[in-house]
C-alpha cells in the first residue's frame, strides 16, 4: 500500500514538473513578444551584452537592480537626461537580454568588468557610472576594478554595506539546488498578475507604482528563468561580497553623489548610504525625505540633478 502510493505521488510529481515546464516555456515566450530588445548588442570576449543609446554629450552608463532591465531607466529617467548625455544602459548578464556568464551567478567584480570592456567598446572609456540599488553595488566594484575607467559615480538606494537580516526564506528556498530545479520554474508558470502587482507595490512603497510600469518595464521577463536564477543566487552571495569590498572604498577617488530615500526599507539608508558616505574619500550624500526605494521614477529631478553635479564635480561639464 505504501509503494503504491509513494509511486503515484511520484507520477504526480513527474506530471506536474512537465506540465510547469511547458507552461514556463510558453510564458517565457509570451513575456518576450510583449517586451522585445530594445538596442543592440556589443560583444565583450564573446559574449553578447545587450544595450540601448540615447542623447548626445559626456557618457553616462547606468546599471540596473536585482531583476531589472535597461527598460527601468528608459520610462522615466533617461528623458530628464538625454539631452545632455550620451545615455548606455546595460542588461546585466542573466537580465533581459544579456545571458548569463554561466550557470553560477556572475560577481559584483566579473559584472563591472564585463559591463566596462561592453563601455568601452562603445567608445565610452571614462564614463559617469549612475547605479541603483544591487546595480549601485557594481558600480562601485567598476570604480575599484577599472578606477581609470571610472569619470565618477552616481548611487542611487546602493547596495553598499553589510547588514546583519539575513535573506530571508523566499532567497534560501531558490538559491539551493532544489529551488533552482522545481522553484524557478513554478515561479516562472504560475506567479499570477496579482502577485507581480503586489510586489512591485512593496518596491515602490510608500509611493505609488507609476501608471503602466509593469508593463513599459516588463516585469514578465523578470519572472523568465534565467533571470530568477541569477538573482537568487546573486542576492545569496552579495553579503558576502560587499564585506569583502566594503574595505576597499577608501581606495575609490573619483567624486561620488550618494542618494537614498529615507523610507526605503528594502535597502535602509542607515545600513548603506550614510556609512557609505564616510568611507569615500570625495562622497556626498543626499538624504530624500520620505522616498522609498525608487527615486529613479519618484524623485527623477533629484537623480538628474545629482547626475548634473557628479559630471561638474568630475569635469565633463
Amino acid at each position: 500500500m505504501i509503494l503504491k502510493i509513494a509511486i503515484g505521488l511520484a507520477v504526480l510529481l513527474a506530471v506536474f514538473a512537465v506540465a510547469t515546464a511547458w507552461r514556463a516555456g510558453r510564458m517565457e515566450t509570451r513575456a518576450e513578444a510583449a517586451n522585445p530588445p530594445t538596442g543592440a548588442f556589443v560583444e565583450v570576449d564573446g559574449h553578447p551584452v545587450h544595450y540601448t543609446v540615447t542623447g548626445d554629450g559626456p557618457d553616462l552608463v547606468m546599471i540596473h537592480g536585482a531583476s531589472g532591465n535597461v527598460n527601468d531607466f528608459d520610462i522615466a529617467l533617461i528623458p530628464l537626461l538625454s539631452d545632455r548625455y550620451r545615455v548606455i544602459v546595460f542588461d546585466r548578464p542573466g537580465f533581459g537580454y544579456t545571458p548569463r556568464l554561466g550557470d553560477d551567478a556572475a560577481s559584483l567584480a566579473e559584472q563591472a568588468r564585463l559591463l566596462a570592456d561592453a563601455a568601452a567598446a562603445l567608445g565610452a572609456d571614462r564614463p559617469l557610472v549612475l547605479g541603483q540599488s544591487y546595480g549601485g553595488s557594481v558600480a562601485l566594484a567598476w570604480a575599484l576594478e577599472r578606477p581609470r575607467g571610472t569619470a565618477g559615480l552616481v548611487l542611487v538606494s546602493a547596495a553598499s554595506n553589510p547588514w546583519t537580516t539575513g535573506i530571508g526564506a523566499y532567497y534560501q528556498v531558490l538559491s539551493s539546488r532544489f529551488g533552482q530545479w522545481l522553484g524557478v520554474p513554478v515561479l516562472t508558470a504560475w506567479t499570477s498578475d496579482r502577485v507581480i502587482d503586489t510586489t512591485l507595490d512593496y518596491i515602490f512603497a510608500p509611493q505609488d507604482v507609476p501608471e503602466g510600469y509593469a508593463e513599459a518595464f516588463g516585469a514578465r521577463l523578470s519572472l523568465r528563468r534565467a533571470p530568477l536564477r541569477e538573482n537568487a543566487l546573486e542576492r545569496e552571495r552579495l553579503l558576502d561580497e560587499i564585506s569583502a569590498q566594503v574595505v576597499r572604498y577608501p581606495a575609490i577617488r573619483v567624486p561620488v553623489e550618494v542618494l537614498h530615500g529615507t523610507a526605503d526599507e528594502i535597502v535602509p539608508h542607515d545600513v548603506h548610504s550614510e556609512p557609505l558616505a564616510r568611507q569615500l574619500p570625495d562622497a556626498t550624500l543626499t538624504l530624500l525625505e520620505g522616498i522609498g526605494h525608487m527615486p529613479h521614477h519618484v524623485a527623477t529631478g533629484e537623480v538628474a540633478a545629482a547626475v548634473d553635479r557628479a559630471a561638474a564635480r568630475a569635469g565633463l561639464r
